[in-house]
């Protein structure tokens, strides 16, 4: 969501910042701002729109200082205008903050500060927590150090934050709970950002801040303690990404990149786990913990969103190959309903970012009350691989595109590489069955490639569909779930308005909706349903309806029943998802496209939901 970076070292601060408020971009937002200080107190300028304008206003202002933050805004309290963008300034000027996350007490504070003859400019909870700030550091007479630190022990909610004091011009302080903060390391300069993108050009030294931990950072040194003011000894991190990872390479689009990045991400995800020659799957992360997956009398999966398509998925291969039950669960549904936790359950929660608020919360939850909870994340480092007792990286890279592509695929691989070593290791999968599905699944990124030559055909098939207002996706079994995602990703970055349900259940409502204007798009590659599938689209044309159909290779038969056909190679029923999503992804991004969406960036959402 919000987007942090922060400068203090030997160089010009501005140039550092607006590089680091674009590289955040992709992270979705409304509002984009500035803080600057070098001696003559702090200058703070802020826009609403894209980081472009806030570049334009900077114009009329001096620009020198070596101590800086900037921040792009995703709206929470307040509407998105120039007011309520960051940084906020307290009463006296004394304090600038930059906020990531939500302050639930604000309005209680905000009352109390009000009645004590603090006014307020925006509509904020950050303008709250810098005018606390303010009021602890001026009344107690202590360090901003410390004021920062009492403020927040008053405060209720998640936050990553970035303080600026105009009477300690060498300073920033930096503190998290329940919102991301890294701070990069340099050769007598430091770095703050919410997430790794602004840093990596710089240093690939860093530190992931922990919940409640407060960083001081001078040009020449870094302290850590907690907000209880108990030192904290840093652990310090090698990013492996690079640059070029965070660049469009070429393509018009990072979604356009991502999809086909497909190919290596998921070879990626495979390496080191499947032996090429003895077809055998080795999860480093699960090995201390197996015995206990093994024994297992239900798995719980939460997630949200495009994680929670790739979780449903999961519980069908779960069933079918390991024969363990399974219940998938939306992680903020989860956390407020006061679930049954059962002695032997394993919770698995699955999160591109590895800071989805709700899915951390659910978490918590689920630790408390006893259960084993590992985690499926792509970001090293992120604070859902340090919450859960063991889990297993994706290694799809970053992902920039707010719509998911590459990272969903790369999560549903790992899924199924743990339903099959599961099935394996309970014998509820005879060894040949075994052998075949790791071989197999090394297949699937050249049987990706080869469906990524599908862009041309869908090209030309997007322009009939780009005035379309509604869709509808159909899928059966495992292909249920990426139905689901189809329509979703359609929906983020088009703005159509589409669903996804599950053939059989489109005679109980749907089928009222389905005439000569409703695109019907059917997942229906070769498996044990797909004698179903013919009579679903059988249905869809006795009505008029224009179907679309995701075939295997050589299909004859709904071939001649569909109007539109999208044909993918042929593998094996498990797998068929990670095949028949790719269709569904560029079908999605060239109707956006010809519709003037913002691909990368779709209004109203964000890359990483850190908040509720």
């Amino acid at each position: 969501m919000c987007g942090i970076v922060g400068y203090i070292g030997h160089r010009q601060a501005l140039p550092i910042l607006i590089n680091g408020l674009k590289r955040l971009e992709y992270r979705g937002y409304d509002s984009a701002g500035i803080a600057l200080q070098n001696g003559d107190g702090i200058r703070v300028v802020k826009k609403m729109g894209k980081v472009a304008m806030l570049e334009k206003a900077l114009t009329q202002v001096n620009q020198a200082g070596q101590i800086g933050m900037g921040h792009t805004r995703w709206a929470t309290h307040g509407a998105p205008n120039d007011v309520n963008a960051h940084p906020h300034m307290s009463q006296s000027g004394n304090f600038a903050i930059i906020h990531n996350g939500i302050i639930e007490n604000y309005a209680t504070l905000k009352k109390r500060l009000i009645n004590r003859g603090h006014e307020f400019t925006s509509d904020t909870d950050t303008e709250v927590l810098a005018h606390l700030i303010d009021e602890v550091y001026t009344i107690g007479k202590v360090s901003a150090e410390v004021a920062v630190r009492l403020a927040l022990s008053k405060v209720e909610g998640a936050y990553g934050l970035v303080v600026m004091c105009k009477q300690e011009p060498d300073i920033l302080i930096a503190a998290r709970k329940g919102s991301p903060l890294v701070i990069g390391i340099g050769e007598g300069e430091y770095f703050i950002a919410s997430d790794a993108t602004p840093i990596i050009e710089y240093t690939k030294n860093v530190i992931y801040l922990n919940d409640g931990d407060v960083g001081i950072l001078g040009k020449d040194s870094l302290t850590l303690k907690t907000i209880k003011n108990v030192p904290v000894t840093p652990e310090i991190l090698t990013l492996e990404m690079e640059i070029e990872a965070i660049e469009k390479g070429g393509y018009e689009h990072f979604m356009l990149k991502e999809i086909f990045e497909q190919p290596r991400t998921i070879m990626d995800c495979l390496r080191g786990r499947v032996h090429p020659e003895k077809n055998d799957i080795m999860l480093g992360g699960l090995s201390d913990v197996m015995d206990k997956l093994l024994s297992a009398r239900r798995i719980v999966i939460i997630a949200c969103g495009t994680s929670w398509h790739a979780g449903l998925l999961a519980e069908y291969l779960f069933e079918d190959l390991a024969r363990i039950p399974v219940e998938v669960e939306y992680a903020s549904e989860f956390r407020y309903r006061n679930p049954v936790i059962l002695d032997g359950d394993v919770v698995i929660a699955i999160s591109q970012s590895g800071e989805t608020a709700d899915t951390l919360a659910a978490i918590q939850l689920a630790k408390s009350q006893g259960a084993l909870v590992l985690g499926v994340c792509n970001v090293v480092g992120a604070s859902i691989p340090r919450e859960t007792h063991a889990g297993v990286y994706t290694h799809a890279g970053p992902e920039i595109g707010v719509a998911s592509t590459k990272a969903f695929t790369a999560q549903v691989t790992v899924l199924t590489l743990m339903a099959i070593l599961l099935g394996y290791k309970k014998k509820t999968l005879s060894e040949a069955r075994y052998h075949e599905l790791a071989k197999e699944i090394m297949n699937i990124p050249d049987k990706i490639q080869k469906t990524l030559d599908l862009n041309q055909a869908v090209v030309e098939l997007a322009p009939l569909f780009k005035e379309t207002t509604n869709f509808l996706y159909l899928g059966r079994g495992v292909n249920f779930p990426v139905a689901l995602e189809g329509a979703l990703k359609l929906k983020e970055i088009s703005y159509i308005h589409a669903e996804g349900y599950p053939a059989a259940e489109m005679k109980h409502g749907p089928i009222a909706l389905i005439d000569e204007n409703m695109p019907v798009v059917i997942i229906a590659t070769k498996d044990k349903t797909y004698d179903k599938i013919v009579s679903n689209i059988q249905e869809v044309k006795a009505r008029k309806g224009r179907v679309i159909s995701i075939v295997s290779e050589g299909d004859t038969i709904i071939r001649k029943m569909s109007d539109f056909v999208l044909e993918v190679p042929v593998t094996d029923e498990v797998l068929s998802p990670l095949l028949a999503v790719v269709p569904l992804q560029l079908l999605s991004y060239h109707i956006a496209v010809l519709r003037g969406c913002n691909v990368d960036q779709p209004r109203n959402l964000a890359k990483s939901v850190t908040v509720e």
